[in-house]
């Protein structure tokens, strides 16, 4: 296994992305953006994609783009989750992107993925694990007719990556269907219904393996994001008992308190480890389904726990609608459902090392 400590270089892309989103992407606005009709931040996004080329990071520099790995994207995927930035990273850059790497004739497609220029959302529910079934819709000479839900981001794609019963999967315009929103508990990335009605597509390549590799790091790297999350939420936690009082002493001070925030270091420190090592087995091609597996059975527990450990250490005003740790929470809850369960995970990772329930 390679080190799997931050090299200097994602050191560097780290800072980089951390002070572009704490200059435009405080909190107070993407809670605003978040209770609006378009949660999406375009201008953010438009800096990230094409002012710092990180939509790109996944594909070959031959075909378009950066040429990096998904250790860089693992990287930026942790900022982006620690400000829970309303931009279709995890969707676009990372989902749709390896969606299209695993089809042949994407190429055109995949160069304006790469530049951030178009932004792409691979149609399987947002639920669906790497191993699960996914649905599709029926192909009809060319056209595409049926429905699927629970689409990430759908609403602000340019295009879309639609399976059909034929085993291919379509590239169809965005314009070309009809976009419904679902409720959905994190506002940051919407859900939708998209309904096609005789939708023209363009064939891409084959459904099953372009899914499954797309799900796989999107699974993978999502570990990352919840790492961000949950980083946050304690070392934002550690800040506010440090200066609250209480008994004209810091809370912090108070021994059940230090318990607590010992025992969520521990656990975020485990997950940074099963998220680095998800990343680094995508990068590698090493051992992949076993550690994505590991770090997506591992992380959303510990994410929403430590978003509710904020919340609750916050006392009354972590109650507070308008308090940043709501965000935290909502995105951590959402993100514990998404790309697989942790049960899910757990089962297949049963399987997949041969430890089945007696």
């Amino acid at each position: 296994m390679s080190d799997l400590l931050y090299s200097e270089e994602e050191e560097a892309l780290r800072a980089a992305v951390r002070d572009l989103l704490t200059d435009h992407c405080g909190t107070m606005s993407v809670l605003a953006r978040a209770e609006s009709d378009a949660p999406h931040d375009p201008a953010l996004w438009k800096t990230l994609a094409e002012g710092m080329g990180l939509a790109g990071l996944l594909v070959p520099e031959d075909r378009g783009g950066q040429g990096a790995t998904h250790r860089e994207a693992a990287v930026v995927l942790e900022e982006l989750g620690r400000a829970v930035a309303p931009v279709p990273y995890l969707t676009s850059a990372v989902v749709a992107t390896e969606a299209l790497l695993a089809c042949a004739d994407g190429d055109d497609l995949l160069d304006g993925l790469a530049s951030g220029r178009v932004i792409g959302a691979l149609a399987v529910g947002l639920h669906t694990a790497p191993g699960a079934a996914f649905l599709t819709v029926r192909a009809d000479g060319g056209a595409l007719h049926g429905e699927l839900t629970g689409i990430a981001d759908a609403a602000v794609a340019d295009v879309l990556f639609v399976p059909a019963d034929d085993g291919g999967l379509y590239a169809v315009a965005a314009d070309a269907v009809t976009v419904t929103p679902q409720t959905s508990l994190d506002l940051t990335r919407p859900l939708a219904r998209v309904t096609l009605d005789a939708a023209p597509g363009r064939r891409a390549g084959d459904a099953e393996p372009a899914v499954r590799r797309a799900l796989r790091a999107g699974a993978g790297l999502l570990a990352s994001e919840q790492l961000g999350v949950a980083e946050w939420a304690l070392t934002e936690t550690v800040r506010y008992l440090k200066d609250r009082k209480q008994f004209n002493r810091p809370v912090g001070g108070f021994q059940a308190l230090k318990h607590r925030l010992a025992q969520l270091w521990l656990e975020v420190v485990s997950l940074r480890a099963a998220a680095r090592a998800a990343a680094d087995a995508l990068a590698t091609g090493e051992d992949t389904e076993v550690s994505v597996t590991v770090a997506q059975a591992y992380a959303a527990p510990v994410a929403v726990r430590a978003a509710e450990e904020a919340l609750q250490l916050h006392g009354g005003i972590g109650m507070t609608w308008e308090h940043p740790v709501h965000l935290r929470l909502k995105r951590a809850k959402a993100d514990s459902i998404a790309y697989g369960t942790a049960g899910a995970h757990r089962e297949a990772l049963a399987e997949l090392v041969d430890l089945r329930a007696p």
